[in-house]
């Protein structure tokens, strides 16, 4: 076995961390998965080991916490010498209209979706500029590209991770260093679970979203490893946010708006109709 193939993915307990620890055990890499949920993650141990994982942790880790990333990633070091792929993938939601999300919950999602993130980022580099070689990871969303009503704080989070991530792409590239942003669409995974919203239609009607989704956690990790096999910069798993993504690049502004404003019909909560 060679140093190489070694996986650190954040929030790896569940819903797409979970599905992308699983999917690098069965190319038998060595992979870590941090979490904040002990059970979960000791669960999501078990199976990756039954997956062929040439070898696999668990940590308990808060992506709030600089001091526990920076733990795992000299714990890495120590025991395989270094690392190949950085997944940043913990991250929560938020819903609510600009005039009624309090400023603590901008405060919390900023510092888990976005600022989780730049720990991460800023923890590893060292790493891998050592080595000369690795592959950053940010797991973003659909929303960051877009604009959906009444997600303002959730958007904003993650329309900073792409631009953290192509920055970074243009910053480290000297240093051999790939970085990729992944923009997956709704899909099937548990995000719901920890999703704060001051309305209640709010919740369900994303519960609904998320439930509806056409790819599994487990399609979004397949074309997620397809990625970044290829170095893909900006990973898009959905067809359709792709296309909304170039309609809103490249058409006028009216008539993507119109576009859009389709696209979004039934996302208001009853309440707002």
């Amino acid at each position: 076995m060679t140093q190489q193939n070694r996986v650190f993915i954040t929030g790896g307990a569940s819903g797409l961390g979970r599905a992308l620890a699983l999917r690098y055990a069965r190319d038998g890499w060595r992979v870590c998965i941090a979490d904040l949920n002990d059970e979960r993650g000791n669960n999501t141990l078990t199976e990756l080991a039954a997956a062929g994982a040439a070898e696999a942790f668990y940590r308990h880790a808060d992506v709030t916490c600089e001091a526990d990333l920076q733990a795992i990633a000299d714990e890495l070091v120590q025991a395989w010498g270094g690392l190949d792929v950085l997944i940043n993938n913990a991250g929560v939601a938020q819903a609510g209209a600009i005039d009624t999300v309090s400023l603590s919950d901008w405060e919390w999602i900023l510092n888990i979706n976005l600022l989780g993130v730049v720990r991460g980022c800023k923890v590893f580099t060292p790493i891998f500029k050592l080595q000369g070689s690795g592959h950053i990871v940010n797991i973003a969303s659909m929303a960051g590209l877009l604009d959906v009503p009444r997600m303002a704080s959730y958007n904003v989070s993650k329309a900073a991770v792409v631009a953290l991530t192509t920055t970074l792409e243009q910053e480290l590239m000297a240093d051999g260093i790939h970085v990729s942003v992944v923009c997956p669409s709704f899909f099937q995974t548990n995000l719901g679970e920890t999703m704060r919203a001051n309305d209640p239609g709010l919740i369900k009607m994303m519960s609904k979203l998320l439930a509806s989704g056409k790819l599994s956690a487990e399609q979004v990790a397949d074309a997620i490893v397809a990625g970044v096999a290829k170095k893909q910069v900006h990973i898009l798993p959905h067809v359709a946010g792709e296309r909304l993504w170039l309609a809103k690049r490249y058409l006028p502004h009216a008539l993507y708006s119109r576009m859009f404003q389709k696209s979004m019909k039934g996302m208001k909560p009853r309440s707002e109709r």
